[in-house]
C-alpha cells in the first residue's frame, strides 16, 4: 500500500509523497522513524529562502542545545541512494554531511530549484499538499546560522494512506 506522510507544524500541514522506486532504503527509513516519533517535538531549524527548510535533528526538542543543532541524528547513517530526481521546489530529500553515507534523519524540503544538488544528495518524495506552509516556512524571519527567529516545530509527522 502507498502511504504518504502528514507534516503537523506550528505553521499548518504539510504531505508528502514517496518514491521508494528510486531511494526504497531512505523512504523506509523516513517512515520508521515517523512511526516511532522520533520527529515530535523538533523543528526546522535551518531554513533559506529560495532553497531550502531542513529539519530533523532530535537536538532541536532543546534550546539549551542550539550550538548542537544540525548535528543530531538518529544514532546511525544510511546509504546514499543517489538518483535522476530533480531537486526543485517541493521536493523532500536527506541532508548529510561530507561523507555521502551519512544521512540520517534530518531531512530538507526544496523552496526553489537547487539543481546542483541533483545526484548529490538523495530525493526520495514530494511535496504533494501545503505548498502555502512551506511558503511560510520559507519566508520566516531568520537570524544567524539560518536560523528562524520564530521557532516552527514539527507537532508530528504520520503515514496515512495515498488516496487513489
Amino acid at each position: 500500500m502507498d502511504e504518504i506522510a502528514i507534516i503537523k507544524t506550528s505553521v499548518g500541514e504539510m504531505r508528502l509523497e514517496f518514491w521508494p522506486d528510486v531511494a526504497p532504503g531512505h523512504v523506509k527509513n523516513f517512515k520508521q522513524l515517523a512511526q516511532q516519533g522520533f520527529y515530535n517535538g523538533t523543528c526546522f531549524h535551518r531554513v533559506i529562502k529560495n532553497f531550502m527548510i531542513q529539519g530533523g535533528d532530535p537536538l532541536t526538542r532543546e534550546e539549551s542545545q542550539q550550538h548542537r543543532w544540525g548535528t543530531g541524528g538518529p544514532g546511525y547513517q544510511i546509504k546514499a541512494e543517489f538518483n535522476d530526481q530533480p531537486h526543485v521546489r517541493g521536493v523532500l530529500s536527506m541532508a548529510r554531511a561530507s561523507d555521502p553515507d551519512s544521512a540520517g534523519s534530518q531531512f530538507f524540503i526544496c523552496h526553489a530549484d537547487a539543481r546542483f544538488l541533483d545526484r548529490q544528495y538523495t530525493a526520495f518524495g514530494r511535496l504533494i499538499q501545503g505548498d502555502d506552509v512551506l511558503e511560510k516556512i520559507a519566508t520566516t524571519r531568520t537570524g544567524a546560522g539560518d536560523r528562524p527567529v520564530t521557532r516552527v516545530h514539527i507537532e508530528s509527522i504520520t503515514l496515512a494512506p495515498a488516496a487513489v
